[in-house]
Formats: structure tokens, C-alpha cells, sequence
């Protein structure tokens, strides 16, 4: 019986396994797809939302994320008046602000 434990123990040291890199290689390739697919993306889209506020002037006609259209009124650090129609005018924050219209979009409307 001792032959075939000493068998046993000699198969067993015979086989090496991949180094450490090759089996981290698909892990670091699939962090960097998902840098470039998700977060990248995300970071210009953020990048570019922050140039539109930063961009806004009064008279700019915008769209809030709420779906509110108006003309810009007045302007604070946080806050903005819109003038959504004559004589209404409402306070949101700057950054609920989605998107810039050409000029003249809310007459047509």
C-alpha cells in the first residue's frame, strides 16, 4: 500500500499552473473596458454639464430636468429665476438646468 501513496505524491508535483499576471490579465482587461464603456462617458458628460451652467446668461432660454421651459430672469450662485410665462416666474436650482434653447424656441410654443 505505501507503493501507491508514494505514486500519488509524485503526480501531484508534476503539473505547473499559469503565473499570477496571466490569470490578473482578463481581470485588468475588464476593468479598463469598463473605464473607457462607463466611467470615461460619465465624466465628459459632467465635464460638459458644468460648461452649460457655468455658461448660462440671463435672457438664455433653457429646459430644467423637470421639463419646466423658461427664459432666464435673474441669476444667483445656486439659484436661478426662470420666467416660464408673462408675469410667473419660479426658482430653481442651476444645476436642474438640462439644456440650452435657441433663442426665440418659447415664442413659437
Amino acid at each position: 500500500m505505501d507503493f501507491l501513496i508514494s505514486a500519488a505524491h509524485a503526480q501531484q508535483g508534476a503539473g505547473a499552473g499559469p503565473n499570477a499576471f496571466v490569470q490578473l490579465l482578463p481581470l485588468v482587461g475588464l476593468i479598463v473596458l469598463f473605464y473607457f464603456m462607463l466611467i470615461r462617458p460619465q465624466m465628459k458628460r459632467n465635464k460638459e454639464h458644468k460648461q452649460l451652467i457655468a455658461s448660462l446668461s440671463k435672457g438664455d432660454e433653457v429646459i430644467t430636468a423637470g421639463g419646466v421651459a423658461g427664459a432666464v430672469a435673474e441669476m444667483g450662485d445656486e439659484y436661478i429665476k426662470l420666467q416660464v410665462s408673462e408675469g410667473v416666474v419660479i426658482t430653481v436650482q442651476r444645476q436642474s438646468v438640462s439644456s440650452v434653447l435657441p433663442k426665440g424656441s418659447l415664442k413659437s410654443v
